[in-house]
């Protein structure tokens, strides 16, 4: 469907009711398993000679329907779903680090995802290099050496909305033979699609705003189609045999795909962090609202990063949309659909009254996600991001006096409100 518009993709794409007896929805295909046609018809599936489903662990129909819907919006080529944010990130970069090796990494990232830099990588021999040089893409390129077999960032980063100049840091790294994956969470594809900028993987955490609610655990890997940068010298894993495959290659069997289709071979097949169908069905149903949320969340967390930037209890603050923001001319650039939901802010006072203030909210919900209707603040470096250690916070540029806000759908004036009287019940104005 790529000739109609972003909105009739998130309607549309990717189903056709002819397939199922004419149902206007997905159907969700509740089935751990599939019937075999013969034992020819097995044998074909098996080998991949032939498409079809096997066992909802490696492919589920619903669950198809929601990537491809996803891979619509983004301009992908190849999609899959997978059970987490977390298992689409590991199953990106250990199916590029197969045989060890290096992985540059922004440390403007999510501390869930620098925690298993840190803990889970060097364990599987992937070393995790987090650099500031995303900053600067003359200066990564003096660390894209022979090992390094990805650079790794997101598109508008957790907590800071820190934004990279992705076009720049693709350049860099395709000149090196380097993948970039971009996580794009935060953005969603509504407001910016990394494959447009040099991008080729992106991953998600569909969990938050590419969905919406709140209801579902979710995550997807996208690429960009583009099989000539994975070569044999750095990337041999492709072009091994594997077992299942009687002696071929996954590069043998889908010259155009392999990158997903290894992901999901090994890595969804024998980790398991499988989608169900009735949570692809729930993010079928999210994704239909998806300008309308994402719209609405940027207009609001704008309206609330002005008041906060004007109040006494507040130090600084972080969004895409005030002419203070550090990427200002990047925002201007690459997000024309707003700065995302997103805001961080430095409260002034002390640590009891941050957390007078945190006790006294009403309105605003005190928990860790990202991206819900409904609107969220948290203390990140006690929570979201309390994993990282001092140094690892410094890189990162999160003070310990930072606030997370992700703007849902309320009456901004509501929202702005609580803000006030939570202020004042804190004694911070």
């Amino acid at each position: 469907m790529a000739e109609f518009g972003f909105d009739t993709r998130k309607i549309r794409a990717g189903y056709d009711p002819k397939d199922n007896n004419q149902s206007v929805l997905p159907p969700i295909y509740q089935t751990a398993s599939y019937d075999f046609k013969s034992t020819e018809h097995a044998q074909n599936l098996f080998t991949y000679k032939e498409a079809g489903y096997l066992y909802t662990r490696v492919g589920n129909p619903t669950v198809t329907y929601f990537s491809e819907r996803v891979k619509a919006l983004d301009g992908a080529k190849n999609a899959v779903a997978v059970g987490s944010g977390m298992a689409a990130i590991s199953y990106t970069l250990l199916n590029l680090a197969a045989k060890g090796g290096t992985i540059l990494a922004s440390p403007y990232l999510y501390g869930g995802t620098i925690d298993a830099f840190d803990r889970l990588f060097p364990e599987l021999g992937v070393n995790i290099k987090l650099t500031d040089a995303v900053l600067d893409p003359a200066k990564l390129e003096s660390e894209l050496t022979d090992d390094v077999k990805a650079v790794y960032v997101e598109s508008i980063s957790n907590p800071n909305a820190y934004l990279l100049d992705i076009d720049a840091i693709s350049e860099v790294a395709h000149k090196h033979g380097v993948p970039v994956v971009v996580d794009n969470t935060l953005a969603t594809p509504y407001l910016y699609r990394p494959f447009e900028h040099g991008a080729d993987i992106v991953v998600y955490s569909a969990t938050k705003a590419l969905t919406g609610h709140g209801n579902i655990i979710a995550g997807l890997i996208l690429d960009n189609g583009d099989m000539s940068l994975y070569t044999k010298e750095r990337y041999p894993q492709f072009y091994e045999p594997i077992v299942m495959l009687k002696g071929k290659s996954t590069a043998d069997i889908f010259p155009d795909n392999f990158f997903i289709f290894r992901a999901t071979l090994v890595y969804l097949n024998l980790l398991g962090a499988a989608l169900s169908p009735q949570d692809a069905y729930l993010a079928i149903i999210g994704l239909e609202t998806l300008s309308e949320r994402v719209a609405k969340q940027s207009s609001n967390a704008a309206k609330i990063a002005e008041y906060l930037e004007s109040s006494p209890a507040v130090e600084w603050v972080r969004h895409p949309s005030l002419a203070s923001y550090k990427f200002k001319a990047l925002a201007d650039k690459n997000l024309p659909n707003g700065g995302g939901g997103v805001l961080s802010f430095g409260i002034k006072g002390t640590p009891e009254q941050e957390a007078a203030f945190l006790n006294n909210i009403k309105l605003f919900t005190y928990h860790v996600n990202l991206g819900d209707a409904r609107s969220l603040i948290v203390d990140s470096p006690n929570t979201t991001h309390s994993e990282l250690d001092e140094e690892e916070l410094k890189l990162a540029d999160i003070p310990a006096n930072l606030i997370r806000i992700s703007a849902g759908l309320e009456d901004a004036d509501d929202l702005i409100a609580d803000l006030e009287q939570a202020f004042k019940a804190a004694g911070l104005i």
